[in-house]
């Protein structure tokens, strides 16, 4: 039996923060919606469910940038210039 005291006695307890409740678990969950008319239908209801979602949704992302590389600008050709090494002078920058 002395043993059995001694390893009760060796075995931690739990720690304080497993034994207290978080702040999420204190606070009681408040309704989103409710209802005052109590003449309401289930139809009513659901119908100003649908609206409010609808106009208090997230908004969009912003579209993803295209790459400089592929943009449609960089399809368009500028003509070469004339004359003489107008070749050459058709890969510098304007």
């Amino acid at each position: 039996m002395a043993a059995d005291e001694q390893t009760t006695e060796q075995t931690p307890g739990p720690a304080e923060s497993e034994t207290e409740p978080t702040a999420a678990q204190q606070e009681p969950t408040r309704p989103l919606l409710r209802v005052v008319s109590p003449h309401a239908t289930p139809e009513e209801i659901a119908a100003l469910v649908a609206v409010l979602t609808a106009v208090g949704g997230v908004e969009a992302a912003a579209p993803a940038r295209r790459p400089e590389w592929s943009a449609p600008h960089r399809g368009v050709r500028r003509t070469h210039p004339h004359g003489p090494a107008g070749w050459r002078s058709s890969t510098l920058p304007r």
